[in-house]
């Protein structure tokens, strides 16, 4: 697999709580590892809870024996989110404190991917796909059919999720396992790029541009461009056809 992993303060947050963590190289039972979380709370809350949820899903993955994928990303997510809870009682600074959470990993030409929150998962094959379902109250609405798609974009309460780490003691993790096809890309990404920037155009994006830096940088512009309202995380993953070949 090949990667790359960017995020950007945007145009309207003085700070950024986006965090990433992207390896194509193993980390523990995991051939590849790949993380976006996106932090909320005040003072440096959500900057601190997205990195440390980023740093404890990573360090449970590399000290853990567990070998079935799926079950080894939930226990790990599942200790992120009592580290996040206990963390919270240290200062009164890290009260409240919340992230949510998006993780993939591949094997063998499939990927399996986890989240909790709105941050999102996409498989570009030719169109873009939005593998993740987010936990927003919005999102809600749309299943019940209350407001259409479209509402949503730009309903007022579109901020409010209904699932993060650091809520609950427990956290319901959501999976989702699909195959990659060989010139297929993986995004994951934060709300500060699918607020500003809509599925057809990020799809266009993707298949236009040439390299995976390219891809990202341009999706970070181009949600700056559009107004850059919060911050934007953007990681890509492709299968490496030049390994393939070899």
């Amino acid at each position: 697999m090949k990667s790359f992993a960017i995020t950007d303060v945007g145009k309207k947050r003085k700070m950024n709580q986006d965090s990433i963590f992207a390896t194509d190289q193993p980390v523990g039972n995991l051939q590849n590892l790949y993380i976006v979380a996106d932090g909320m709370g005040g003072h440096q809350a959500g900057d601190f809870a997205s990195r440390y949820a980023v740093h404890a899903v990573r360090d449970y993955i590399a000290s853990s024996t567990e070998v079935n994928p799926v079950k080894l990303i939930d226990e790990a997510i599942q200790q992120a989110n009592r580290d996040i809870l206990e963390k919270a009682k240290s200062s009164e600074d890290l009260q409240g404190m919340g992230t949510t959470i998006v993780v993939t990993t591949v094997v063998g030409g499939y990927a399996y991917t986890a989240n909790v929150g709105d941050s999102r998962g996409y498989l570009y094959d030719g169109e873009l796909k939005q593998i993740t379902r987010d936990h927003s109250l919005v999102e809600e609405m749309v299943r019940l059919g209350e407001i259409s798609e479209e509402d949503a974009r730009n309903h007022p309460d579109k901020h409010i999720i209904t699932r993060a780490l650091g809520a609950t003691s427990e956290v319901d993790v959501d999976f989702f396992d699909y195959e990659i096809p060989p010139e297929g890309t993986l995004l994951m990404c934060s709300d500060g790029l699918t607020n500003m920037v809509d599925n057809w155009d990020i799809g266009q994006i993707i298949g236009r541009a040439s390299d995976l830096e390219e891809k990202a940088r341009t999706l970070i512009e181009t949600a700056n461009d559009n107004g850059g309202k919060d911050n934007i995380a953007v990681l890509l993953v492709q299968p490496d056809q030049d390994k393939e070949e070899e």
